[in-house]
This record gives C-alpha cells, sequence and structure tokens, in this order.
C-alpha cells in the first residue's frame, strides 16, 4: 500500500486560516485533489477536516471513496456507512488494507501523526498564491525530521504549482 499525504497549502505553509476558512483553495486545485482521491478510493482526515469537508457540496464527489477519520472521539457523527473512525493513524491503514493507494488529507496534527510515525511514502502539495498570516500549519505536533527527495512539478493552473515528494526511508 502506497500512502500519500496531499494537500493545498498556502505558499507559507498554511492549510487553513485560523477558523478553519479554506475558501482560498480554488476549483482546479479541488479538482486535482478530488481526482487523485477518486482515483485512491481511500481518504484519511482527521475529526475537525472531517467536519469541514463534509459541509462541502464538492463533497458529493467522494460518494464512492472509503473514509476513515481518526479521532478519539467515537461518538462523531458519520455521513456515510461508507466511513469509519480510528483511533491512529496505524488502525486507520489497517482499516484501508485492501487499498493499494490511501490519501491522507489533514488537518495539521494528523498530518503529523502519521510523518512523525514513518507512515508517509510520497507527498503531493498544491501551492496557492496566497500568505495566510496566522493559521494551521502543514505540520503540527511532535517534531520530526523527515528527508524528501524531488518527483517532479506539474503546472495545475497559470498561478498554481504541485510538488511531488517522495519520503526518503
Amino acid at each position: 500500500m502506497k500512502v500519500i499525504l496531499y494537500m493545498a497549502i498556502s505558499i507559507n505553509g498554511m492549510i487553513a486560516k485560523s477558523n478553519d476558512d479554506t475558501s482560498w483553495i480554488t476549483t482546479k486545485e479541488w479538482n486535482s485533489y478530488s481526482s487523485a482521491v477518486r482515483k485512491a478510493g481511500s481518504l484519511i482526515v482527521g475529526r475537525r477536516t472531517y467536519n469541514i469537508l463534509t459541509k462541502q457540496p464538492e463533497f458529493s464527489e467522494f460518494k464512492d471513496v472509503t473514509l476513515v477519520v481518526v479521532s478519539k472521539e467515537r461518538n462523531l457523527e458519520l455521513v456515510s456507512q461508507k466511513h469509519s473512525i480510528a483511533d491512529s493513524p496505524k488502525e486507520a491503514l489497517k482499516l484501508l488494507k485492501d487499498f493499494e493507494e490511501v490519501v491522507v488529507a489533514g488537518g495539521g496534527i494528523l498530518n503529523n501523526a502519521f510523518l512523525a510515525e514513518n507512515l508517509i511514502d510520497e507527498i503531493y502539495l498544491d501551492i496557492e498564491p496566497i500568505i495566510i498570516s496566522e493559521g494551521i500549519p502543514l505540520f503540527r505536533g511532535k517534531e520530526f525530521k523527515k528527508n524528501l527527495r524531488f518527483l517532479g512539478q506539474k503546472k495545475i493552473s497559470d498561478n498554481e504549482i504541485q510538488l511531488h515528494y517522495q519520503i526518503i526511508k
């Protein structure tokens, strides 16, 4: 199984404003992300990201995606029978063991947990042309260091670029 971290970020590494607002993410970036998730057929997110994502009209694109929410909160209201809850990153991956690819998509604490436990194989970063002074960083939590190998870049639009990295293990 290949585990891919896929995130849209500001140029200074924020994945959302402090109030969880991600309205600055463009339709072209969403389409790139949505395509990757639908191709994998699986998605792992944290509780806050789940609550935000499921309220978006575009979330209907994921009706056939198996989704796992990593949360200690077991009484979380799930919006689909294809969704489940896991206590940890490793448990989430066990629930998705039959998938060839799994996409991890935030938030910052969850991203950090997966990387700190050495569970990510590749990273896709869609860089949006915005600077956010205060917000939620791409990684937040326990300190770690990872070396990356650059695999490529792709222009998403005239103002957006996607960077692709492999985690060196």
